[in-house]
């Protein structure tokens, strides 16, 4: 994968986390969104966080939540947790959940 090629893709999932976090606040959910560069950082009612950063020089994208820090690698056309082979919007999706106490579902 070339830079380019990276950075289309990897901008793409954050375009897919700040249109879904819009819509779910049009829902009535609270959850506070912060953009700076190739970072961005959901804020919950609660206090919790997840935070998404963009990491070209590994190719990856890297979230930390309450469980955890995990990386993911665009492979066959999905970014892949480079641990568990885990799908970032269904583990996304999971901890988001999990952290705004609603359901929350992200996907590409």
């Amino acid at each position: 994968m070339s830079d380019t090629e990276y950075l289309v893709q990897a901008e793409a999932v954050l375009t897919v986390v700040e249109r879904t976090v819009d819509a779910a606040n049009e829902a009535d959910h609270d959850i506070d969104l912060d953009r700076n560069g190739d970072t961005l950082t959901l804020a919950f009612a609660n206090g919790s966080k997840i935070i998404i950063k963009l990491q070209p020089s590994a190719r990856e994208v890297w979230v930390t939540t309450k469980a955890g820090g995990f990386h993911y690698r665009f492979v066959d056309g999905k970014w892949r947790d480079t641990r568990t082979g885990a799908d970032l919007f269904a583990a996304l999706s999971d901890y988001a959940t999990q952290q705004a106490g609603m359901p929350l579902t992200f996907s590409a």
